[in-house]
């Protein structure tokens, strides 16, 4: 058996009794990068000195944040192929940090994390049109973790596990070195991925000592095809993978080689992998992906070649999607339809009761991200941005002109809303309906009339094709999104900031958090508006006369 293999046979474990790993708490652990990737479009990776435009996402957005880093991906896709997984190390307090560890509960990842970094870590990803990308990294808490911490705060962390991955990216080398000591130690199987060259390690993270040291105690290692031919001076992924486990006595060497598939190397099996052929969206974590994958195939006993087809399966499904972590919905289905090897009985650990649930305590999450996200909205905005606005709609008021509200989709919904709200405070306000107003409802709006429209991501192609209209007739335009820098902020004479990091949801897309944010944003206009104009109590129920609000107050009555 594939674990039993590299499990009893290894030169730095001894010989274990069959039943030392079943008692064990948790499948795998790992440490190393947890990282916020920000994710660009481009239309090419731009040379030095070259500049170039920002693409748009599929639905519409300039930007993608997702959960991702060498480690938090490979153990996110282990997850989803049923093994219980821990991710342990540093991060920050703070709002990437928050995000980072929603992300982990998503994947049901358990958590043993310090907050006492200085920062939580961030990448910028530049993904050109063939899925090419470039990548820049902030690594922060991940860079501060020392071989104090592993041993302090996560010894008996890591000994719950049956196996323990980390990596040679972000990780300090005498981190890496403590972590995979800890787990010799408890009779665990290691792995290391090595994602960088030897010379750019030796550059950032540790010593020559520390980095051979590392290399030396894996059970087995899984270098990056460039980090491969540095070290050997081989380009034949094979040839390199032998002379590694050679050179470092580990038990097995497995090289990824991007579309032409993999190498491997064990005491007893060398043999090659093709990839699977699929439309390459990304190719950011793909080798993660195949990681995670590879690691399955050892917890359920593959044998290797079907191990390898485990792992090329989870890093062609990768290729498919923005951005490195799993997709919850589809990626494991997809997994499977792409892996052609033996069967085996992998449970779906995010189904309950036949329904996929990403956590169980996504209504508490809920409540308590969205609450922290409107208090860090409210650190982030001014009272003088109301001010500004609320002057623009009195001027147009003093013209004569009107105030309409809009948006497309779930804005739509907020627009009717707050156009209501303006009403009954006040301001007469009119809802405009977002995908109508080009086929002939702009005519609602006259030449000086202002309209504020509402649209999270600002990019919209509907939203953009309605601005365009209102401005063509002469509108004015208040644009409401979460993206200060957007195309609706860059069209807008003036604009209000309604941004959140997290939806609050257990797939973080879903509108929830973003629509309270936008509520949010404009009752308080409305209330700078409807102090500007000493609105009585006598003038709401003027304007209020019905339902239980008409009842309780008993109609208009004198000042």
């Amino acid at each position: 058996m594939f674990f039993a293999l590299f499990v009893a046979k290894s030169p730095h474990s001894k010989l274990l009794p069959s039943a030392t790993n079943v008692d064990k708490q948790l499948d795998l652990v790992g440490i190393g990068s947890m990282v916020v990737d920000l994710i660009y479009r481009v239309p090419r990776i731009s040379s030095a000195d070259e500049k170039l435009i920002l693409e748009h996402h599929s639905d519409g957005d300039l930007l993608k944040r997702v959960v991702g880093g060498v480690t938090l991906n490979h153990l996110a896709w282990a997850s989803i192929l049923g093994l219980k997984v821990g991710i342990f190390g540093k991060q920050a307090d703070d709002e990437l940090g928050r995000f980072l560890r929603d992300g982990m509960d998503r994947y049901h990842l358990e958590r043993h994390i310090t907050l006492d970094g200085s920062a939580s870590s961030f990448a910028s990803i530049f993904v050109d049109q063939s899925g090419a990308r470039a990548i820049y990294m902030s690594p922060a808490a991940t860079s501060e973790t020392t071989a104090t911490d592993i041993c302090r705060s996560h010894s008996s962390f890591i000994r719950r596990a049956k196996i323990l991955s980390t990596e040679v990216s972000q990780l300090p080398l005498d981190a890496v070195v403590a972590a995979l000591e800890v787990a010799r130690e408890g009779a665990a199987l290691t792995i290391l991925d090595l994602d960088v060259p030897r010379s750019d390690a030796l550059n950032t993270l540790g010593t020559t000592e520390d980095f051979d040291r590392a290399l030396k105690t894996a059970s087995i290692l899984k270098p990056s095809k460039a980090a491969a031919v540095e070290l050997t001076g081989l380009s034949d992924s094979l040839a390199a993978a032998r002379a590694l486990k050679e050179k470092y006595g580990c038990r097995a060497v497995v090289i990824t080689d991007g579309e032409r598939g993999c190498a491997f190397s064990s005491e007893n099996v060398d043999l090659r992998r093709p990839a699977y052929s699929v439309g390459v969206i990304d190719t950011t974590g793909a080798g993660d992906a195949f990681l995670g994958g590879f690691i399955a195939g050892i917890h359920y006993n593959l044998a290797a070649e079907d191990a390898l087809r485990l792992a090329n399966a989870c890093g062609a499904a990768c290729c498919e999607l923005t951005g490195a972590t799993p997709d919850l919905a589809s990626s494991r289905k997809r997994v499977f339809e792409l892996y052609d090897g033996k069967a085996f009985d992998a449970p779906d650990r995010f189904l309950v009761s036949g329904r996929q649930t990403p956590y169980e305590n996504a209504v508490e999450d809920f409540l308590r991200i969205s609450v922290e996200e409107l208090s860090r909205l409210r650190r982030s905005i001014g009272v003088d941005h109301f001010k500004d606005v609320a002057d623009l709609i009195e001027s147009v008021e003093a013209k004569g002109g009107r105030v309409h509200v809009t948006g497309i989709g779930k804005p739509e919904y907020v627009s009717g809303y707050v156009s209501a709200l303006l009403s009954s405070t006040g301001t007469p306000a009119y809802f405009l309906h977002g995908t109508e107003c080009v086929h002939g409802s702009a005519g609602q709006v006259r030449a000086g009339d202002v309209v504020i429209v509402i649209s999270n991501s600002g990019e919209t192609g509907e939203m953009k094709a309605t601005v365009t209209a209102l401005k063509r007739n002469g509108s004015l335009i208040i644009g409401i999104s979460g993206d200060a820098t957007s195309w609706l902020a860059s069209q807008s004479d003036q604009f209000l900031y309604a941004g959140v990091e997290r939806e609050g949801s257990p797939l973080n897309f879903e509108p929830r958090a973003s629509v309270l944010a936008e509520i949010y944003v404009l009752a308080a206009l409305s209330v700078e508006l409807q102090a500007r104009k000493g609105i009585t109590r006598n003038h709401y129920n003027a304007w209020h006369p019905g339902g239980m609000i008409g009842k309780v107050s008993g109609g208009p009555r004198e000042d």
